[in-house]
């Protein structure tokens, strides 16, 4: 029997997907509209997606669906609970940016602390060649050793984290989840973590539950000179309570990765608002060449351990 697979969104992975042990079909669409799902996907029985939306109105439209193998740990754009009841099994990969996002984070902490953006823009602008003495000093360079770096998400990312911030000399504590009144060993209650974080740096999944999980609220119980780095989700913060934050002098700095929409549009209050404390990428903390390859090969190897009936990996 050859297998028939699709893949919607193929240019979301630049990297070569290495072939399947088994007789199949692959069709790969760089990239596939809401309304050309159903026409593309009607005949797949695996569907290998990164972020195109699997809602249940198109699931139910799909009766040949076995298995949706998502090309990334997060799963917020399938319907679980329509996979769960239709019996589609799902699956996504896990553990293959832990390095490279834990990297990026800590990029941006130190960017942060040692105001790089201000002090490259300074030179860039001849601020350094006019300056009276061999130092252009113009704000504050912190150093990042004997501060407290709060960590939301102790899974391989945040523990990835946690080894690079101790090498620097920095205090590390795990907070618990929102609503906790009791926390576990070796954690802080998520106030807490809020008021002792320097730094807070966000590697939870994106849930109900945590879906705004940094608003208003929580950014005043925060230092007026902590950093906040957010590698997840865009949604994980209140971009507009941080923006307020950032702009009113109440929050040293912030490092993003990931935004509420993505691609960001043009107009949105983070992605082009200059501030010398905010730093904006494009979502390519996951992307280094040796992540990517090892996401693509888990993604081949979650599909093949299904037709081998022990799928890896499983999440429904």
């Amino acid at each position: 029997m050859t297998v028939q697979i699709v893949f919607p969104d193929r240019d979301s992975l630049p990297v070569e997907l290495p072939a399947f042990a088994f007789p199949h079909q692959l069709q790969c669409h760089g990239e596939t509209a809401p309304a050309q799902l159903l026409e593309r996907c009607a005949d797949a029985e695996v569907l290998i997606v990164n972020k195109v939306p699997l809602r249940r109105e198109l699931l139910q439209q799909l009766p040949k669906l076995r298995l949706i193998a998502v090309a990334a740990t997060g799963v917020n754009n399938v319907d679980l609970a329509a996979c769960h009841e239709q019996e589609i099994a799902v699956c996504n990969v896990r553990h293959y940016g832990d390095d490279t996002v834990a990297e990026h984070a800590f990029m941006l902490m130190l960017a942060l602390a040692r105001n790089l953006p201000y002090y490259r823009q300074a030179v860039l602008a001849g601020e350094w060649a006019r300056s009276r003495q061999f130092c252009l000093y113009g704000e504050p360079v912190r150093d990042l050793a004997g501060r407290t770096l709060v960590i939301i998400g102790s899974g391989g990312i945040g523990q990835a984290l946690a080894v690079r911030a101790r090498a620097f000399g920095m205090q590390v504590v795990f907070a618990e989840r929102r609503g906790v009144s009791t926390p576990r060993p070796g954690y802080c209650l998520f106030e807490d973590g809020l008021r002792r974080a320097d730094v807070l740096s966000l590697h939870c999944l994106l849930t109900p539950e945590t879906r705004g999980l940094i608003d208003a609220a929580a950014l005043s119980l925060m230092r007026r000179d902590a950093l906040l780095i957010n590698t997840a989700r865009g949604e994980l913060v209140d971009e507009a309570a941080l923006l307020a934050a950032l702009q009113g002098g109440r929050l040293g700095g912030a490092g993003l990765d990931v935004l509420s929409v993505e691609p960001a549009p043009e107009d949105h209050i983070l992605s082009r608002v200059a501030l010398p404390n905010l730093i904006v990428t494009p979502h390519v903390a996951w992307a280094s060449q040796q992540a990517m390859t090892r996401l693509a090969q888990q993604v081949v190897d979650n599909v093949s351990s299904y037709y081998a009936g022990n799928l890896q990996n499983r999440v429904v």
